[in-house]
């Protein structure tokens, strides 16, 4: 008999919705739905990219799995055991090994701290090491992220972005994590530093088998750096596949639109751009059917009022998932 060995991170039916009052006694008037049922696995040592555009939901997917915030249902399983419902005494535990990698390296950082003691302080919360050993841990953790030993008494703003991220990095690694989620952790960075944070994931990836959560809107960073990727829409994944299949052959009219607004450095190439009509819906009241239907160029009557499920894309890739009526790819010449 063979036994399965679970994935690392396991996402069943998530679901977070922000109840909405109104009135003088606060009734319930209706909710945001930030997330609306995502489902997806990660495996160990792998990098999952989640991208869309602003407000479809992916920081609030970060934050739902870390249990920053309660989910409204759906399961979350980490090496097989559930976790979005464990008590704060479980919380603990499991945050040992998940930890996350800010947008802002700055004000995710104590201003009033030494780096020295940023770092030190989830080893010693976790009573990994102390005295001696522990600084030996934090100056390990300087090298890994390639920070000189000696700057670790200055404080943060004594850094600049890129260094400071690269401490936000050295704290999640401390406790020995198995998963490492990072929102936009480089969004607010400048292009060329933004190559070397993502080349410094990619080596620590390569040497301690981390996995990696990476949300991000920067399809050009996600293409060097991800093992798949998923996307998202209005707090739904509306596809997910490995990395060249989704910038090869991407199936989802939005997965495509994103795609065509890549900017590409050569002039000599030329894209077709997708230009989708119209605003993102709210998530207070989502369109029915599919989500995407209102802004879509491929829009049929059946996509007004039956919601499509992932499934796998016909003729499409193996692990090609598309939440999408469409059976092929049509051409928008």
């Amino acid at each position: 008999m063979i036994t399965r060995t679970p994935p690392l991170l396991e996402v069943n039916a998530l679901k977070k919705h922000y109840p909405l009052a109104s009135g003088l006694f606060g009734g319930k008037k209706g909710a945001v739905y930030a997330l609306d049922g995502v489902s997806f696995t990660l495996e160990k040592g792998e990098t999952l990219s989640v991208v869309g555009e602003s407000g479809c939901g992916k920081s609030t997917l970060g934050k739902t799995i870390l249990r920053l915030v309660d989910p409204t249902d759906g399961e979350v399983f980490l090496d097989g055991e559930r976790i979005d419902n464990l008590p704060a005494s479980g919380l603990r535990q499991m945050r040992r090994r998940v930890q996350v990698v800010f947008q802002d390296p700055f004000s995710s950082l104590n201003p009033r701290q030494r780096v020295r003691d940023i770092i030190a302080e989830p080893i010693t919360n976790f009573g990994l090491a102390s005295g001696s050993e522990l600084d030996d841990r934090v100056a390990a953790l300087m090298d890994k992220v390639r920070l000189p030993r000696d700057a670790m008494m200055r404080f943060p703003h004594e850094f600049s972005g890129g260094q400071r991220q690269r401490i936000g990095i050295a704290r999640a690694l401390a406790p020995g994590s198995d998963l490492i989620i990072c929102d936009e952790a480089v969004s607010a960075l400048d292009v060329s530093v933004k190559a070397q944070i993502v080349n410094l994931l990619s080596d620590l990836q390569d040497e301690l088998g981390l996995a990696l959560l990476f949300i991000s809107h920067d399809l050009a960073i996600v293409e060097h750096l991800t093992h798949r990727v998923a996307v998202m829409y209005l707090g739904k994944i509306v596809e997910i596949a490995d990395r060249r299949t989704l910038f090869g052959t991407p199936h989802h009219p939005y997965t495509r639109a994103l795609l065509s607004a890549v900017p590409v450095p050569d002039p000599t190439i030329k894209r077709q751009r997708v230009i989708l009509k119209g605003d993102v819906p709210s998530p207070i009241n989502p369109p029915s059917g599919c989500r995407f239907h209102t802004r879509c160029p491929f829009v049929m009557d059946r996509c007004r009022v039956e919601e499509p499920m992932l499934r796998s894309v016909p003729d499409g890739a193996a692990g090609q998932l598309s939440a999408c009526h469409l059976d092929g790819v049509p051409s928008l010449g």
